[in-house]
């Protein structure tokens, strides 16, 4: 690869890290970084963040060499003396910047990292543009890459389609097999909703005995109705999944992971649930009992408090002009983040499974409690049948993660269960009608 010139600006350029630090100001953040912002080459029918394009009219949505390096800067100072500094893309669709852009932006972080810094790069891509080229930077520079695939074809195509209203599933495989044959680490992004929400083993199946996905991330599609792509209303489209459905396809496919796939095959929603059960802090930040400290960057500079929150009444202010730090110990910041434990409706206070949820995501939150009040996560329903179902499990990996052991050990466990005893899970079926099988 032939050298790149780093130098984009004049040394010093840019605001200076805060001395001393806010107090205020996380330790540990991660900025999800937009250099195209909303600009993508397909046309989802689901996807709230096309409509950010009206924020920017005019704009060409390319993210200039400037505010890439005060990212970048910014983003290693912030995180001095961290052993491990995360540099995550995503869009929009990241790879229409092109492979020159991030050839600049891995030299740049390479010569501005702290001593003792390790640099984690991640991008998420819809994987229609991936090329050879792309590939091998890809596995060079050892990025961790996210293929968004929704299921086989036939449930991809229903509404991940390009700007002619056509499938997109056969070019993303195509990236995939690129990705593979170059030694790419990736993983599956795939949404439920409407077209796939009722094949839950389908799916999962597929992503893991068909592709070979190793690490799904599941992500409910919850699609406000209102023709301006931000968080207001209480009225969601016809594409949104069931909240009782995604109860049953978290349910579903947990039991088909615990059968076969503990230690294996990585689902962040599990991962998140058995954290809980161990009393660990939150691996999601969904799940975190307050947020704020996962914020969005678009390609201008301006930052956001959240990836799902590019509003401009949760604009934070521009990185040209003040530091991450000072924006992400903000009073503004701060209040979003502790909003998610303090709006709590009182039937999220009072319920058994209050540890392991928080109330989900603040985006959720606006349908009716059982008291009126209209701050109840629209997929509460769907998240208490799953985490009530799981409770058994979680406490016997808990279990076992606390005497030292592996939590996929508990196979062994449900194997030596005698077949006519109550189930070690607890759910007080008989062992070879539940976990026995």
């Amino acid at each position: 690869m032939s050298a790149v010139p780093v130098s984009l600006g004049r040394a010093g350029d840019g605001p200076a890290l805060p001395s001393p630090r806010p107090p205020t100001a996380p330790r540990q953040f991660h900025v999800l970084a937009k250099p195209t912002g909303p600009i993508c080459n397909l046309d989802c029918t689901y996807c709230f963040f096309l409509s950010k394009e009206a924020l920017y009219p005019g704009d060409r949505f390319r993210m200039g060499d400037d505010v890439l390096e005060q990212y970048v800067r910014q983003l290693l100072e912030a995180h001095r003396g961290a052993s491990l500094v995360t540099i995550a893309w995503q869009g929009g669709e990241p790879t229409l910047m092109g492979v020159d852009f991030f050839r600049r932006a891995i030299e740049l972080a390479e010569s501005l990292k702290q001593p003792g810094q390790q640099l984690e790069h991640t991008i998420q891509t819809n994987g229609t543009l991936l090329t050879d080229e792309w590939c091998a930077l890809l596995a060079e520079h050892r990025f961790l890459v996210g293929i968004s695939i929704d299921g086989p074809p036939e449930l991809h195509d229903a509404y991940r389609v390009d700007k002619r209203g056509e499938p997109t599933s056969a070019k993303v495989l195509r990236g995939l097999e690129l990705l593979k044959a170059h030694g790419v680490d990736w993983n599956v992004l795939c949404t439920v909703h409407a077209a796939n929400q009722h094949q839950p083993l389908e799916v999962y199946r597929w992503l893991r005995d068909e592709l070979g996905a190793t690490h799904v991330q599941l992500i409910p599609i919850v699609e406000r109705d209102n023709g301006t792509g931000f968080q207001e209303g209480d009225r969601v489209t016809e594409r949104s999944v069931d909240p009782e459905a995604w109860g049953t396809f978290l349910v579903t496919v947990f039991d088909e992971w615990l059968a076969h796939d503990v230690g294996r095959v990585f689902v962040p929603h599990f991962d998140a649930a058995l954290a809980s059960w161990v009393g660990a802090p939150a691996s999601l930040c969904i799940f975190a009992e307050t947020c704020g400290d996962a914020v969005a960057l678009e390609h201008n500079g301006d930052l956001y408090s959240c990836d799902h929150f590019v509003e401009p009444a949760h604009l934070l202010g521009n990185l040209r002009e003040t530091h991450l730090v000072d924006l992400l110990g903000s009073p503004q910041q701060r209040a979003f983040g502790a909003a998610k434990r303090d709006a709590l409706p009182r039937q999220c206070l009072e319920c058994d499974v209050r540890f392991a949820c928080h109330g989900e995501c603040p985006k959720n939150r606006f349908t009716a409690a059982t008291d009126g009040d209209p701050h109840l996560n629209y997929l509460c329903p769907g998240y208490l049948a799953f985490f009530h179902h799981v409770d058994g499990p979680m406490r016997l990996m808990a279990d076992l993660l606390r005497q030292g052991r592996y939590a996929d050990e508990i196979g062994e466990v449900f194997a030596r269960a005698p077949r006519n005893e109550p189930c070690p899970c607890g759910s007080g079926r008989k062992a070879k009608h539940c976990h026995g099988r």
